[in-house]
This record gives C-alpha cells, sequence and structure tokens, in this order.
C-alpha cells in the first residue's frame, strides 16, 4: 500500500538546524521513497512498510543522540498535488 507522511522535527537542543537537515539527508537516502521537502515539513511517498521501518530507525537515531520531538500525519494514500482536484492546485 502507497502511504503519505507529513512530518515535522523540533530538535530541543542547540544546532537543530543540521539536525533536522542530517534526518532529512538519511531518509532521502532511500531511493525507494519520495521526499518533498518545504519551510514547515516534509513529504514522505512511498510503500507504507518501508515508510514506517524507515522512519522508526531514523527517528530512533535521534531520540538516542539529543532531544527531539517528531508530529507525522499518515495518510493510506498518495496525497499529492498531482492528485488534488483541479481548483485546488
Amino acid at each position: 500500500m502507497i502511504a503519505t507522511v507529513e512530518i515535522s522535527m523540533y530538535v530541543l537542543t542547540d544546532g537543530y538546524e543540521q539536525k533536522v537537515i542530517d534526518f532529512i539527508q538519511r531518509v532521502k537516502q532511500n531511493k525507494n521513497i519520495r521526499v518533498e521537502v518545504n519551510g514547515l515539513s516534509t513529504q514522505l511517498f512511498g510503500e507504507y512498510h518501508l515508510l514506517m521501518d524507515v522512519l522508526k530507525t531514523e527517528m530512533q537515531h535521534d531520540f538516542e543522540n539529543g532531544k527531539a520531538v517528531f508530529l507525522l500525519k499518515i495518510a493510506g494514500s498518495e496525497l499529492t498535488k498531482d492528485k488534488l482536484p483541479e481548483v485546488l492546485k
């Protein structure tokens, strides 16, 4: 099943910008996940189980190496701009 995850990371330590960049770059290493980044959040698109496995690993990495809070929205389908009704594009 294809899924969409919108994720925001809030680092609770100094150097937060680099920690967010590092997290996104680690997720991007998986070529089976499409990653779109904007100023407020990051969207991930891919197979549900793969997304969850990657997020589980990468979030744990940050939990073990500092303090961070992650906010996620998860949908059981691909929610991209291409899938929006024309009136909303």
